[in-house]
């Protein structure tokens, strides 16, 4: 097995629109993001930090780095998966995630894991 592959975290995120915390008429969108991250590679890991790029429906970015996710830094061994859900606010009845982990694994190698860009939309919004 290449070393590539040692080294591996599976992504998959899901959003929802949260109408009863939600006010349109002040641009105030709530949405709720339910990630699941499963180590598909054959070393444990440790999801130690986050970085968020969300982008409103008028290109407005805002940047979020942090410890962990939901105050927990989750080790994975290999076929292990954690989901957690959080939230995200928005001007815009539009716009979209994407960022990255900061991971460790067991052997003390650090890398990054890419978080798929998703959209978040008001439903019936986009086409």
């Amino acid at each position: 097995m290449t070393e590539d592959h040692r080294y591996e975290i599976q992504v998959e995120p899901v959003s929802t629109y949260v109408a009863d915390q939600s006010d349109p008429s002040r641009e105030q969108f709530v949405f709720a993001y339910t990630i699941r991250i499963t180590n598909t590679g054959t070393v444990a890991a440790k999801l130690v930090s986050r970085h968020w790029v969300i982008t409103d429906g008028e290109h407005r970015v805002q940047e979020v780095r942090g410890p962990g996710v939901v105050g927990q830094q989750p080790l994975l061994a290999p076929g292990e998966s954690f989901e957690y859900t959080s939230g995200a606010s928005l001007n815009t009845p539009v716009g979209t995630m994407r960022g990255s982990y900061q991971m460790v694994s067991a052997d003390g190698r650090e890398f990054d894991v890419p978080i798929p860009s998703f959209t978040l939309s008001v439903p019936r919004t986009l086409h």
